[in-house]
């Protein structure tokens, strides 16, 4: 028998018992944020409602004949008084779904099985998820619109759109189930049930990936929440929906065109940068409406960082920074602490739209509840098995995190923004 080639032990050779070592610190790499939805939940408590729209009363006139009269027996006439109304808002409801396999969780349950117990940090990290998507919401304008496409693309079974520079994907999430409506919002392009999912997201080049639809995504075609149908979509009544000097549709069952007290003031920046009148004009048209904005010391200017950049840029023009080379201070050109524009805190949010800022009475705001979020339960149950076909148990669990809610605010007018700003290099 011919004699074997000895050879040297390489690397190959010794990957059977090399141990494999795995980094315990999980990187979450997607966002979870939702600022402005916890502020809101923090400021002010939910309205509990039941099955019926919720009603806001509304007073538009103060009611009382004012004006001069004679006393030497004159007549001082009838009197009027205050006039009220209701404004109506529905309840919206929202679903958080998460499903994992039984040999998932087996094979995670314990520290010689994994890093982590995977059924632990679903339950854990399924509220922050839900939070963030319910912040995200909060941006839109009562139709569940999360972006407007701007490029599509296929390729291979997949659809590629990039989205609009307003929002880009900051509200959409890798996993998502999304609707695609044409621009007007008169024909819904997906068919409930068969929503398409998210399977890339990249939010430097605002782009999100799909399975192919038919018929195709066109340009200003809008991404929209799973779960609505039909024409016209309706769903949460968020910022820019209550914050809106239009003079045409309606408000909470008002009609803009002729109720002008539902309005909020508007200051249009024309496609230009960020300006220091801009801000004291929204602020003063605000309190002009308002007839007194000390009794809103609450307000608060909500931006994204872009727009707190341009400001800062205006800062830097007329700020002189002195040092004193004793004093081991470190080297810092930009602002430190907290921000304030015109008297009134800044507050940032990356889901906020670039090219506006809304300057907002907080003690305004508020949620009109039915059910808070929390667990979907069933006979004290949370978690559920999943069912075939043939009626038999499918070996995954099913999780719903549900609320039931809406956002409002009781006063349009104590509410103002600057839009149609233009957004800083680098940002868009």
């Amino acid at each position: 028998m011919a004699a074997q080639p000895l050879n040297p032990q390489n690397v190959a050779d010794t990957l059977a018992v090399q141990l494999e070592r795995i980094e315990k610190k999980i990187s979450v790499l997607y966002e979870v944020e939702d600022t402005f939805y916890s502020q809101v939940e923090k400021s002010t408590d939910a309205v509990q409602v039941n099955t019926r729209d919720m009603k806001i009363p509304v007073q538009f006139a103060p009611g009382g004949y004012f004006g001069q009269y004679n006393p030497d027996g004159g007549n001082l006439g009838r009197g009027s008084g205050p006039r009220y109304e209701n404004a109506v808002i529905p309840i919206v409801d929202f679903r958080y779904a998460l499903e994992w396999t039984k040999k998932s969780e087996w094979a995670t349950s314990g520290s010689t099985q994994a890093i982590i117990n995977t059924f632990n940090k679903n339950m854990a990290a399924a509220m922050p998820h839900f939070r963030a998507h319910m912040d995200s919401m909060c941006m839109t304008g009562g139709n569940g619109v999360l972006g407007t496409i701007t490029a599509y693309s296929t390729a291979g079974g997949f659809d590629t759109v990039v989205l609009d520079v307003d929002f880009g994907v900051k509200l959409l999430m890798e996993g998502q189930k999304i609707n695609i409506y044409n621009s007007a919002l008169s024909t819904q392009k997906t068919v409930l049930g068969e929503e398409p999912e998210i399977v890339f997201r990249d939010v430097p080049t605002k782009t999100i990936r799909f399975a192919a639809v038919t018929p195709v995504p066109a340009i200003g075609d809008k991404i929209v929440i799973e779960g609505v149908t039909g024409p016209s979509p309706v769903s949460l009544l968020g910022v820019p929906y209550h914050v809106n000097n239009s003079s045409t549709g309606t408000w909470l069952g008002f009609t803009r065109s002729s109720t002008p007290a539902i309005r909020a003031s508007r200051v249009d920046a024309g496609g230009g940068g960020l300006s220091l009148p801009f801000p004291r004009l929204a602020l003063n048209l605000l309190g002009d409406r308002s007839n007194n904005t000390m009794k809103m010391p609450n307000v608060k200017a909500w931006m994204h960082p872009a727009q707190a950049a341009a400001y800062e840029s205006l800062g830097m023009l007329v700020t002189t920074i002195d040092k004193d080379a004793n004093s081991g201070q470190g080297l810092d050109l930009y602002f430190g602490g907290k921000m304030t524009m015109a008297g009134v805190p800044i507050q940032q949010s990356y889901k906020w739209d670039k090219r506006r800022i809304d300057f907002l009475n907080m003690d305004s705001w508020g949620r009109a509840e039915l059910k808070k979020p929390g667990f979907y339960t069933s006979d004290g149950r949370k978690l559920f098995e999943v069912r075939g076909a043939d009626g038999g148990v499918v070996t995954s669990t099913l999780l719903y995190l549900v609320a039931s809610w809406n956002l409002f605010t009781s006063n349009p007018q104590e509410n103002a923004y600057i839009d149609n700003l233009a957004i800083p290099a680098g940002y868009a």
